[in-house]
C-alpha cells in the first residue's frame, strides 16, 4: 500500500528513486500523472450516491469528454468487465460485493490510463468470486496489455497473475522474480512463503 501512495506521489520516498515511464517521480506534474494511473482498491471506493454510470464516468468527466462519449465509454466498459448494461442505473449499495469489484475494475479503466494501481483488489470477497475476478482480472490483462502494479499478501494470487513478483519486507525490496523463479529461490526470504 505504501509504494502504490509513493508510485502516485502521495507520500515522498526518504531515499532512492522511483521511476515511471523511464523517469523520475520528481519530473512528472502530479496532476499528470495520477490522471494517467488507474486505480483500484480493496473496499472498491465507490461513491454511494453515485450510479453506476456516474461512479464509471468520473474520471472521463473530470477530463471534459462529451456526454455521449462517457455514455458509450461505460457501455463498453460494462460489458467488458462481464457487467450487464442495465446496471448502470443502480447505486452500489444494489450490487453485489463482486459486481462492486467489477465497477471498480471499470472505472480505474475508464479514461484509458497507462498503468494500474491495483491494493488488495479482490482481499475482501468470499473464495469463490475472488477465484472468479481472479481469472477474469488475468484474462482482461492479457487482452488490455496495461502495466499493472497488484499489492496482494496472498503468494497463490501473486503467482496466478503476476509476470513479476517483487518479494518486500518491511520496506525494503528482498527480491524481484517471474513466478517460475520465485518457485525455484533459493532465497531464505522467498523459501519462508
Amino acid at each position: 500500500t505504501t509504494t502504490l501512495k509513493l508510485i502516485n506521489r502521495l507520500h515522498t520516498q526518504s531515499s532512492g528513486a522511483i521511476l515511471v515511464d523511464g523517469r523520475s517521480l520528481e519530473e512528472w506534474d502530479i496532476i499528470r500523472l495520477r490522471r494517467m494511473i488507474g486505480y483500484v482498491i480493496q473496499e472498491v471506493g465507490l461513491f454511494p450516491h453515485f450510479t453506476v454510470e456516474r461512479n464509471i464516468g468520473l474520471v472521463p468527466q473530470i477530463e471534459g469528454w462529451p456526454a455521449d462519449r462517457i455514455r458509450h465509454r461505460v457501455t463498453e466498459l460494462l460489458g467488458l468487465v462481464g457487467l450487464e448494461p442495465q446496471l448502470a442505473s443502480r447505486y452500489p449499495r444494489e450490487l453485489s460485493g463482486g459486481q462492486r469489484q467489477r465497477v471498480g475494475v471499470a472505472r480505474a479503466l475508464a479514461a484509458d490510463p497507462q498503468f494500474l494501481l491495483m491494493d488488495e483488489p479482490f482481499g475482501a470477497l468470499d473464495p469463490i468470486t475472488r477465484a472468479e475476478l481472479q481469472r477474469e482480472f488475468l484474462a482482461l490483462q492479457q487482452r488490455l496489455g496495461k502495466t499493472v502494479v497488484f499489492v496482494t499478501h496472498d503468494l497463490r494470487e501473486a503467482l496466478l497473475l503476476g509476470t513479476r513478483i517483487a518479494l518486500m519486507e518491511s520496506g525494503q525490496l528482498v527480491e524481484t522474480l517471474t513466478p517460475d523463479e520465485f518457485v525455484r529461490s533459493t532465497n531464505p526470504m522467498v523459501a519462508e512463503y
